[in-house]
């Protein structure tokens, strides 16, 4: 196929009627399972998410995909949600805004979502609904659904015009009781069909025939052999109708047709004489050791007949030249020992010996233990929240066995800093007086009751988050001394602007100090630097200023390695939420607002100032790109002090274009007051909002 392949993920965990149970697992799931769409190892998906939005917004993301696409469209539709059946019989898909009393306009329709697949040009359309299925009910009724809810019933195989289309449920039905609003059945979730379904495309376990391909049939007979055994009170359900076979992912696992050993060498591997299938064995052992896997598995497969049925002499021979292509795993076991808990640790396991012995593929025993596969072996990470001891396995198979290899350690809580231990005085008798201490000839030095307790060894300090301080520092200093350099007297000082880097002066020295403090170190540094650096790069200056914004951009560099060393958190992306950020996102937009009103009124004043005024707008844009950044990166503290770190350089820019404004009546410079008022605002915010996130 020549046309495009595309996938939209609908994850609905949380809404607003709490009439409806909150799903814990569609967040996850679809984070994954865009991950796994859209690897281009695997599957090469266009991927989409929408998740948690309302029912208007959902259904014109579904009619968009369908609607916009060509006849060679490959295209995959993910529900994960609450399924709703209406008294009257249809089925509805819950959304955010959904009300069970109001469906129809509340909810998404599963008929809906089968004319958009109808009217597609689309001739490969898969449609996967990880849903809970049952009966809505009006308001104060308690009452249980009765019959079974058969999903595939919503979605009629006529009517397609011999266009291929497939759906494939988590389950056919599953009953939910209501109980007024609320369902009191909790206990279902999707988790274990999308979970399947993410472990089959990435380990290429659902590649059953072993042909490198994972076809629409193959992935549905894993999902059911892998939903059954998790759950057996759960059955996946299947409605198939296409043309051909649609292959929907890669895989690694190909299965190796073992090449024929040469006429002579079988013959002579069976031979008579004993030493002349000695010799065989030797040729044979050869062979097993070729970068051709199936010449290798081939003798393989002679030197085990040979180790099962010939004279021991032979068959330990044979048995020992078959041993050197075992497959092996280094290693035995992964200890991860006390792993502190919301960290993010990486073992290895590397697969040695000959080609043939190497091509092995990975098989985790529990959900929460993650491989990955690499070219020598595979990587194993940890997907564990709640502390307590864990234990799993990682079974290695290849073409000439398998091993298992346990993986064992313990989820510790992260260890509070201890106080200082402050010397208690040794309580004295208040009525007898002091003794006084005889005064000896050799007296023995004095023994302190209460000796200075020994301070705790501080962890040392990363040495990009070192470097980064001192870049900081450097260009603090750089900066100190164009100030003055261009300046003769303090009078000269404030009026050639050298007042105007004084403020980035005293943010870089922050920021400097704040990659120092055990801690700042770790987020509030690296955010600050990062936000500074984008919005404080000067216009234009001499050489030496460049010097200086240079000494900042390495700066946030180092600062940002140092970030990414740290395993015990991973930088992201987040929904901004809050009041704060709404007031973080009003400041910034009508500060990118004032300094785009500053620009237009500079560029009327004089044509000459075009230059001036596209510098306005390009701080503009990137003040309005950085308060975006800043209240969506996670963690928090990281997004803060990154926010924090943007209403700085906002400041200093400000100050800056301020200094080469035109001193003329007909330049208000009113924009420039609005930007001013507005960053001064977005660093207020940034305050409270550090206050919060340090609790």
């Amino acid at each position: 196929m020549t046309g495009e392949r595309r996938a939209l993920i609908i994850a609905n965990g949380e809404y607003d009627n709490p009439g409806l149970s909150a799903l814990r697992s569609p967040a996850a799931d679809a984070e994954a399972l865009a991950e796994v769409l859209a690897d281009r190892n695997i599957s090469e998906f266009d991927v989409q998410v929408v998740r948690d939005e309302t029912a208007h917004v959902i259904a014109s993301r579904v009619e968009d995909l369908f609607a916009d696409s060509a006849p060679d469209d490959v295209l995959l539709v993910h529900f994960s949600c609450h399924g709703l059946k209406s008294e009257s019989g249809e089925l509805f898909f819950a959304a955010r805004n959904t009300r069970p009393e109001r469906l129809a306009s509340s909810a998404v329709p599963a008929d809906f979502v089968q004319r958009c697949m109808r009217m597609s040009r689309s001739r490969s359309i898969v449609l996967l609904l990880d849903c809970c299925y049952g009966g809505a009910f009006s308001q104060g009724v308690a009452v249980r659904a009765s019959g079974e809810a058969n999903v595939l019933d919503a979605f009629p195989g006529g009517g397609f015009g011999g266009r291929g289309r497939a759906v494939i449920t988590a389950s056919n039905s599953i009953e939910y009781a209501f109980e007024g609003d609320h369902l009191a059945d909790d206990h279902a979730r999707p988790s274990v069909f999308t979970s399947a379904l993410v472990e089959g495309l990435r380990t290429g376990d659902a590649d059953r025939d072993e042909d490198g391909w994972i076809a629409l049939s193959e992935l549905y007979d894993y999902l059911f052999d892998s939903v059954r055994e998790r759950n057996p009170n759960q059955t996946p359900s299947r409605d198939i109708e296409m043309q051909g076979e649609l292959y929907l992912a890669r895989s690694r696992r190909r299965r190796i047709k073992p090449s024929p050993v040469p006429a002579d060498l079988r013959a002579a591997s069976e031979d008579p004489n004993m030493f002349t299938r000695l010799g065989a064995v030797t040729e044979l052992q050869r062979r097993l050791t070729s970068e051709n896997l199936s010449v290798a598995i081939g003798a393989h497969e002679v030197l085990t007949t040979m180790a099962q049925t010939d004279i021991q002499h032979i068959a330990e021979a044979a048995d020992l030249a078959r041993r050197e292509a075992r497959v092996r795993a280094e290693p035995d076991v992964v200890r991860f020992g006390e792993v502190v808990r919301g960290s993010a640790p990486v073992a290895r396991i590397r697969v040695e010996g000959p080609p043939i012995a190497r091509a092995c593929r990975f098989a985790s025993s529990h959900a929460w233990l993650r491989v990955t596969e690499t070219g020598d072996g595979a990587e194993i990470s940890l997907d564990l929240a709640e502390p307590g001891a864990f234990d799993g396995r990682i079974t290695v198979t290849g073409p000439t066995g398998e091993v298992v290899v346990p993986v064992e350690g313990q989820i510790v809580q992260e260890p509070e800093p201890a106080p200082d231990p402050k010397p208690v005085p040794e309580p004295r008798p208040v009525h007898a007086p002091a003794p006084t201490p005889e005064p000896a000839r050799n007296p023995e030095p004095p023994v302190l009751p209460n000796p200075e307790p020994a301070v705790p060894p501080r962890t040392k300090p990363d040495p990009f988050a070192v470097a980064a301080g001192l870049l900081a520092f450097a260009a603090a200093v750089y900066l100190v001394v164009i100030a003055f350099q261009l300046s003769s007297g303090v009078e000269d000082f404030f009026e050639d602007g050298g007042w105007t880097v004084l403020p980035l002066v005293v943010f870089a020295i922050g920021a400097g100090i704040a990659m120092f403090l055990p801690k700042t170190r770790r987020m509030a540094g690296p955010g600050t630097l990062c936000g500074l650096a984008l919005l404080s790069v000067m216009p234009s200056g001499p050489v030496v200023l460049v010097l200086a914004d240079g000494c900042l951009m390495a700066a946030a560099v180092c600062a940002l390695v140092s970030v990414r060393r740290d395993r015990s958190f991973r930088l992201g992306l987040r929904k901004p939420r809050g009041a704060l950020t709404v007031v973080a996102l009003v400041s910034g937009t009508c500060g990118t607002v004032g300094l785009v009103v500053e620009a237009i009124e500079l560029v009327g004043y004089s044509s000459s100032r075009a230059d001036e005024g596209a510098v306005y707008l390009v701080v503009s844009v990137t003040l309005l790109i950085g308060t975006l950044l800043g209240v969506s990166l996670r963690p928090a503290a990281f997004g803060v002090a990154f926010l924090g770190g943007v209403a700085g350089g906002g400041i200093v820019m400000v100050c800056v274009l301020f200094y080469a404004m035109p001193s003329s009546s007909s330049v208000t410079g009113a924009g420039w007051g609005i930007a001013l008022s507005m960053v001064l605002a977005l660093a207020v915010v940034t305050g409270l909002a550090a206050r919060k996130v340090n609790g």
